[in-house]
């Protein structure tokens, strides 16, 4: 199989997912994005149509495909809204996932099911208002002798309605990973864009904890949990894109101006076909970082890259989407809009786009690179 073909049951997925998400959310996702609402029950919806553990393993509740039919799910829903395509990231990619990877046969047991099937929600608590991009500077502290966590973490995506967190916490001199059902969402974060998607503050106020993966490998499950999920974001971003072209193209071909449609002008043809062309290439590196990692081999830098590119893609062309569009492609009547201030994220979040170039940078130069 080539780089760019997908097999007969990634397109089943794809097309699957497609279709539900131009059926039941494109439709509602400017309300949604209005209203700041976060659409709870569609999630059941989703986990009765597998794509809440797409690629979970069948015998813990998933569908059992593969990393690429996820992202491929990602994108899909990214572009009907891509508030929706964030949530299962996050509840996927940092919530299901690192306790399939580093849990104990019984938290996987007792845990996955209900994640993979939809049930409930997860979310990943690594953020705090002074610890960022430098994650190790956390202040959440573990006391083991009544294996508590107290402490406080900030920008929690899923954190208002999710059940099972992850949240990581300072232990003596090191960073470990634990799972909770006991915090308080403190306050829920008005947001440029993603309005239907919770972003929140939790407190742990000595919160009953247990661990996840041994003590002092913390940072160890963090980082590798961002490796994936840059992929993912990646993928948000190309359908966020594809969903600004799709709005631009339609826009140029109905649009008249001196007596033609203002596709025909080069001005605009010329820009769609860049367009069309940078989100093909972040798509392919999407794929690629994605095969990677279902092969089990190295996928940091690709990652990285994807997300780099694809984030920068994103914001870029829904911009000149807008432009397309003229005066329209400025107000709520039209999509672009949205599609604007929901891409700027992407370069920010599982990693900024100048942590993406130190990655990289690194990867090439070694510790020299700064």
């Amino acid at each position: 199989m080539s780089l760019y073909e997908l097999s007969d049951e990634q397109r089943d997925i794809r097309d699957l997912t497609r279709r539900f998400a131009d059926e039941e959310i494109a439709p509602h996702a400017a309300q949604w994005d209005r209203d700041h609402r976060f659409p709870l029950s569609l999630f059941s919806q989703l986990g009765e149509l597998g794509l809440m553990g797409v690629c979970v393993p069948l015998e813990h509740g998933g569908v059992g495909a593969d990393f690429l039919s996820y992202m491929l799910v990602l994108e899909e829903l990214s572009r009907a809204d891509a508030g929706v395509g964030v949530t299962v990231a996050v509840h996927i990619s940092a919530g299901t996932l690192p306790v399939l990877s580093h849990g104990t046969a019984e938290q996987i047991e007792r845990i996955v099911p209900s994640l993979a099937q939809g049930h409930e929600l997860a979310a990943f608590a690594l953020t705090e208002a002074d610890s960022g991009s430098d994650a190790a500077a956390m202040r959440a502290r573990y006391d083991a002798a009544t294996q508590t966590v107290t402490g406080s973490k900030q920008w929690i995506t899923n954190g208002s309605y999710a059940r099972h967190v992850n949240v990581f916490a300072r232990e003596d001199d090191r960073v470990s990973g634990f799972i909770t059902r006991t915090f308080k969402a403190v306050r829920e974060e008005r947001k440029m864009g993603l309005h239907s998607s919770s972003t929140a503050d939790l407190v742990f106020e000595a919160s009953p904890v247990e661990r996840l993966g041994p003590p002092g490998g913390g940072m160890r499950i963090a980082l590798s949990t961002l490796d994936g999920g840059r992929i993912g974001i990646a993928a948000q971003a190309v359908g966020i894109a594809q969903a600004a072209l799709e709005v631009a193209t339609s826009y140029a071909k109905e649009r008249t101006a001196f007596g033609r449609p203002i596709g025909g002008f080069q001005a605009i043809s010329h820009k769609l076909a860049d367009m069309q062309t940078e989100i093909e290439a972040a798509r392919a590196l999407v794929w690629r970082a994605a095969r990677l990692k279902d092969a089990g081999r190295p996928h940091t830098i690709e990652g990285a890259q994807a997300k780099l590119f694809a984030s920068r893609v994103a914001r870029h062309w829904t911009g000149e989407a807008i432009q397309v569009l003229g005066g329209y492609g400025y107000t709520e009547d039209f999509p672009a809009e949205r599609y604007y201030r929901d891409a700027k994220i992407t370069e920010i979040y599982e990693g900024t786009s100048e942590i993406q170039r130190l990655v990289i940078a690194r990867g090439l130069l070694g510790d020299i690179a700064g």
